[in-house]
């Protein structure tokens, strides 16, 4: 979010969280992209603040409440307020609780431990969820759209174009067993705590095989997951560049950097195979540390 925008969603927060009988002298934002993930204090909530016309909240509280029931590594809620997406001046504000980080760096095998019970987890759950296909719809469409894709150039827009139209169909076509996935459990979306791997960012959730998920995380992960099918995650890796990709090239985007991802993405697909991991890409982009 832009400044304006920023502290506009900040005020939000406070607002709903002081609204609400919670106590909020100081804030410190964690995180701020198309959303706003900011950290209450003396309180010690979680908020997270997107623009009413882009938030799927009611969903990701939705399916939050069920992960709970089924004992699964996810961010819960803050129990001390109604569980419900709140408005305020153009605003959805859902409230968190909040879990420090610890050292050291979550382990790879607890990552996947983590993954596979949250994937455990979520096939218990009735729950309506788009497809994986549709979250690739929406890039398609975002490539489609001149308008919104200003920069993307004609080559680079038709790169794009056929590999999501053609993983996509190749995906589909090897009739691999789906479930509810998180949709992006990167490394920025699991929390090391003192209680444990817990997955946060649950309004990415869809339905597809695993191996969706597992194109999101580190190299590492995958040596501990069990059953993994070593050729449809090169599928599934090559559909979720060509996916971000696509992201980064919207005009709306407020990623950090988002540009030079973006053109870093082309250069990778045009490679093309083995596809790296988004981990390998975030570290040839930003170093190791």
């Amino acid at each position: 979010m832009q400044a304006p925008d920023l502290q506009r969603a900040v005020a939000a927060a406070i607002w709903t969280a002081k609204t609400l009988g919670l106590q909020v002298d100081d804030t410190v934002v964690l995180h701020n992209s198309n959303k706003l993930a900011v950290r209450l204090l003396p309180c010690d909530a979680f908020a997270r603040v997107a623009p009413l016309a882009h938030q799927v909240a009611q969903f990701e509280i939705e399916l939050a409440g069920r992960l709970a029931e089924t004992g699964s590594p996810a961010a819960a809620l803050e129990p001390r307020v109604p569980r419900r997406v709140y408005e305020r001046d153009g605003f959805a504000v859902t409230l968190w609780t909040y879990y420090a980080s610890v050292t050291p760096e979550l382990a790879p095998a607890d990552y996947a431990k983590a993954l596979s019970r949250l994937h455990t987890g979520m096939r218990k759950i009735e729950i309506t969820a788009p497809h994986f296909t549709d979250r690739v719809e929406e890039a398609a469409q975002l490539v489609a759209n001149r308008d919104q894709t200003p920069e993307l150039v004609d080559l680079d827009r038709e790169l794009l174009r056929g590999m999501l139209k053609d993983l996509r169909k190749k995906i589909v076509g090897l009739g691999a067993a789906e479930q509810l996935l998180h949709g992006e459990p990167h490394a920025g979306n699991v929390l090391n705590t003192k209680i444990g791997p817990l997955f946060i960012d649950l309004e990415t959730c869809c339905r597809g095989p695993i191996e969706f998920d597992l194109a999101h995380v580190p190299e590492a992960v995958i040596e501990h997951y069990p059953d993994v099918d070593p050729s449809l995650l090169g599928e599934c890796r090559a559909l979720v560049l060509a996916m971000v990709a696509a992201w980064r090239w919207d005009r709306d985007d407020e990623f950090p950097n988002g540009r030079q991802w973006a053109q870093h993405f082309i250069h990778t697909l045009r490679k093309g195979p083995p596809w790296p991991s988004l981990q390998a890409l975030t570290r040839e982009l930003e170093g190791p540390g």
